[in-house]
């Protein structure tokens, strides 16, 4: 009987438990990191990617550390998500198109070409630096707050051009 009480406290314990914990390579910039959200990027029928998004206490408040991590379902240049990034920069309402091709070209330097199963990671930490992670490893940083900003606004932003996407990514679902 003790072993049938035990075995339903450990079951219990591991339903209460957030199920999505950060990596480490978030948690060393957002500790404690929990996701708040998550969900796929369909195009035209074609699987893109999954999504996460977490923050340190799993609760969405704009202007805070955040994590949005991205595993790649097919293969994608990365001339094409730095192509992407900036493009939708633009539909959210930037308007400043030297600030906007600064940071293309930075991103095209950064983002690297994926295949399936490749995870890409953008940090906003909290100084306000967009720290960019493949598969683990830091591969490169945007120190300018701005493009934290506008960046993550591709996902966060009421104007994003994948709003289910976005109710999934802030727990609004």
């Amino acid at each position: 009987m003790r072993k049938i009480i035990a075995l339903g406290l450990i079951f219990m314990t591991l339903l209460s438990t957030p199920l999505l914990a950060a990596a480490d390579y978030i948690t060393a910039y957002i500790p404690e990191a929990r996701a708040i959200g998550q969900g796929r990027l369909s195009v035209f029928m074609f699987d893109v990617y999954d999504a996460t998004l977490y923050t340190s206490d799993g609760k969405w408040q704009e202007g805070q550390p955040l994590a949005l991590e991205l595993k790649y379902l097919r293969e994608i240049e990365g001339y094409k998500i730095a192509d992407r990034s900036a493009e939708e920069m633009r539909n959210q309402g930037l308007e400043d198109e030297v600030e906007i091709a600064a940071w293309h070209a930075q991103m095209r330097k950064i983002f690297p070409n994926v295949q399936e199963g490749v995870t890409l990671t953008g940090v906003l930490t909290s100084e306000n630096h967009t720290v960019f992670i493949k598969n683990g490893q830091e591969i490169g940083r945007i120190k300018d707050p701005n493009f934290g900003r506008a960046f993550f606004n591709i996902w966060l932003n009421e104007k994003t051009s994948a709003p289910k996407l976005r109710k999934k990514l802030l727990g609004l679902t």
